[in-house]
């Protein structure tokens, strides 16, 4: 049987009793909310933070609204709720894309938006899906809130711009007019981690690509951003050779490693043939009217 070591326990009732616990408690303290990630690497004893601080009583983490020109996605919205929610979807196929492929059923009711993109996993589907998007990360703590762009809140394998007695308390997702997003994912059965995924927003106007964004995971791509590609993408007319144009950049340039999923080399082909395929579903979301 595996069991936790010990640790002391304490719920917030709101986001600034949970800063005042995270300073009391020093820094080997963790937040917990859903507890899919965290809680079974306590039982392997890979996590001993010393305390928890439990959050999924805050509710007002858990706002999922368009305000103004952006998206807005609290910390403790359930997989569910985003994948559930139409107007999210309506703005921003790629997060439903992404939402659909995470795990099963009774992680996404459970797991949360925040928790997903705070551990950091390099195979984290949403930390690509959000960075194809150029969303950006609220965080709040003892002096107050800070933004950061979330092509910088990841700064490595489990590691983020988060500090000790800080909380990412929401996304901002900027919506982009005459914009399409699609997520591929390539995984060796329903609900796992991806083999290779890769994430694509574009925004075209007067038939020509004026931004585009790739994200990729599990494929060892810096920030799960495939800048190159993108750029190759701008002024270009919508159009296949394009996209295998994109798709070769975007290979080029990630660092895939042998493992159980499989070799460099497939993942590497994966990472073409997936963002081709996602900028083609893009374009044709795009082409629809945009924000579909």
């Amino acid at each position: 049987m595996q069991v936790p070591a010990r640790f002391e326990y304490e719920r917030a009732s709101s986001v600034g009793h949970a800063l005042m616990l995270l300073e009391r408690l020093g820094p080997e303290a963790r937040v917990v909310a859903g507890g899919h990630s965290l809680i079974p690497m306590m039982k392997l004893r890979l996590a001993q933070p010393e305390a928890l601080v439990d959050i999924n009583d805050l509710a007002e983490l858990s706002h999922l609204a368009v305000e103004g020109d952006e998206l807005v996605v609290g910390a403790l919205v359930r997989h569910a709720r985003l994948l559930a929610d139409a107007e999210a979807g309506r703005l921003f196929p790629i997060l439903h894309d992404a939402e659909r492929v995470i795990a099963d059923p009774v992680v996404r009711n459970r797991g949360t938006v925040g928790g997903s993109l705070c551990q950091a996993d390099p195979s984290e589907d949403l930390s690509a899906a959000f960075s194809a998007l150029r969303a950006t990360a609220v965080i709040q703590g003892p002096g107050g809130a800070r933004t950061v762009p979330i092509r910088e809140f990841h700064t490595g394998p489990y590691e983020t711009a988060v500090e000790p007695g800080e909380l990412l308390t929401e996304l901002r997702v900027p919506i982009r007019p005459g914009s399409g997003s699609a997520y591929q994912k390539v995984e060796r059965r329903v609900g796992d981690w991806p083999v290779a995924a890769a994430g694509a927003v574009l925004v075209i106007h007067d038939g020509v690509i004026a931004e585009a964004g790739i994200g990729l995971t599990a494929v060892g791509a810096a920030h799960f951003a495939a800048p190159e590609a993108e750029e190759s993408l701008i002024g270009q007319v919508p159009g296949e050779e394009a996209y295998a144009r994109a798709g070769a950049l975007a290979a080029a340039h990630c660092e895939p490693q042998s493992d159980q999923r499989g070799p460099a080399d497939y993942k590497r082909h994966l990472v073409g043939e997936l963002v081709r395929r996602a900028l083609a579903r893009a374009a044709e979301r795009a082409g629809r009217g945009g924000l579909r």
